[in-house]
């Protein structure tokens, strides 16, 4: 069994497609990161490579051991979507990857497919090697395991919200996932 414990990172306060765009997480709320550092298991920490979680995953770490920064578990690429408002990017094309996510691209980005191939691979590789990993990513990256988990579609976990600094467990429990909770605030 593998409690896989996901954290968003903190805020960002962009109003734009932030996937891969390196901005830095807002963690002056440090009463609230005491709370989900206090929430978490001692366990490994790994975190995405980019600026926001892996600041994000030092803040919450006190004396859990870190390991290396997982590419796989980035946010979405948008493309050319990315870092721009969604009233610049609004087009049929924009709907439809949000309204029927799958194999629907941004341009010059990824898909839903896409990101949950390469953060279940990331997944997979930590399934079974220990009983307890904290996770600290990207809402998109989240939701793709929580809909692995339920066995949801893409479209129906996209109606989950996924609050910056809030813990959401997901269990391998040998023979398949299982979401325990999801957008928790300690």
């Amino acid at each position: 069994m593998t409690r896989f414990w996901w954290v968003r990172h903190g805020p960002t306060h962009a109003k734009t497609m932030v996937g891969w765009t390196d901005l830095p997480a807002d963690l002056s709320n440090t009463d609230q990161i005491a709370r989900v550092s206090a929430a978490l298991p001692d366990a490994p920490i790994v975190s995405s490579d980019l600026l926001r979680t892996r600041t994000t995953a030092d803040a919450i770490q006190g004396t859990r051991s870190r390991l290396p920064h997982e590419k796989r578990f980035r946010e979405f690429h948008y493309g050319e979507w990315e870092n721009q408002t969604f009233d610049a990017i609004d087009s049929p094309e924009c709907r439809s990857f949000f309204d029927a996510p799958g194999a629907q691209k941004a341009p010059g980005g990824e898909s839903w497919n896409d990101v949950t191939e390469r953060v279940n691979a990331g997944c997979d590789m930590l399934t079974g090697a220990y009983s307890d990993i904290i996770i600290v990513a990207h809402m998109g990256v989240i939701l793709t395991q929580w809909a692995r988990a339920l066995q949801i579609t893409p479209y129906t976990a996209l109606g989950q919200v996924i609050e910056p600094l809030s813990i959401t467990r997901i269990t391998w429990n040998g023979s398949g996932f299982e979401g325990d909770f999801a957008n928790h605030h300690p």
